[in-house]
């Protein structure tokens, strides 16, 4: 059996914290915390929307995109900023934000509008994009409540709430929401993010060392079920609680 770095169950969340209206100017704004990474999540709005939404002529249709990027001192060692032009990897990673978070809102109640998502790494110990997105999701509706609020929407679109995990392999055993050492000694490692019908939006997924069975895809999708279920749990108590809702190290159990 497989020990953890920090002692927890192979089916354990680290402790998780989302804490609202982080910055000031941002109609929507989250700074959310899976154990010691934390991720800075804004919800913005452009009063146009990108040049292929009229391309397309649907010129009542909404837009929603999103930006990621790592500061320099969120990881062991600097890295440089990218001034110019993103690696691939953060290109890879603002395109899921971006394309799973579309897919929690109806963009054509969006009206003419881009809500823009940016999210910053301010500390990195694994699952950055997770976090991005499970985060990302709360700002959306608080972004979408203010344009409510403000009279630039005669009501909220309709959302369906969706998170989102990391889940792996590591000497055999299937864990929960891994940090960086985990990851990366994982034999296969997984990000899953589903809505709150549990219907899975995205599942990516990598054969690190050794090929995967079905047997094993299952448990790791079954593992991330439960863990995703806390969250929608969490991001639901956040938004209705002004004040920053922390889920503590907990078991999972899966069914």
């Amino acid at each position: 059996m497989f020990s953890r770095p920090d002692q927890r169950q192979p089916d354990e969340l680290r402790p998780i914290k989302i804490t609202r209206n982080f910055t000031k100017h941002a109609p929507g704004s989250v700074l959310v915390e899976f154990g010691d990474t934390q991720v800075i999540v804004t919800a913005t709005v452009e009063e146009r929307v990108p040049r292929h939404i009229h391309v397309l002529k649907e010129e009542s249709t909404g837009w929603l995109t999103a930006e990621y990027g790592m500061l320099p001192g969120a990881t062991n060692q600097r890295s440089q900023r990218e001034r110019l032009k993103v690696s691939g990897r953060t290109a890879e990673i603002q395109r899921l934000i971006g394309r799973t978070l579309r897919a929690s809102v109806d963009m054509t109640k969006l009206g003419s509008r881009t809500i823009n998502i940016d999210a910053d790494v301010i500390q990195a110990d694994g699952g950055t994009r997770v976090a991005a997105i499970t985060g990302g999701y709360v700002a959306l509706v608080d972004c979408l409540n203010k344009l409510k609020a403000d009279g630039l929407l005669a009501e909220l679109p309709p959302l369906k709430p969706i998170a989102a995990i990391s889940v792996g392999l590591v000497e055999g055993t299937e864990i929960l929401d891994l940090n960086y050492e985990e990851d990366s000694a994982a034999e296969v490692d997984a990000n899953l993010v589903m809505n709150a019908d549990g219907h899975i939006i995205e599942l990516q997924l990598s054969s690190e060392r050794s090929p995967l069975t079905r047997i094993q895809l299952d448990r790791l999708v079954d593992l991330g079920i439960v863990g995703i279920q806390r969250l929608l749990d969490m991001q639901q108590a956040a938004l209705s609680e002004g004040s920053p809702v922390i889920i503590e190290p907990e078991t999972a159990e899966v069914l």
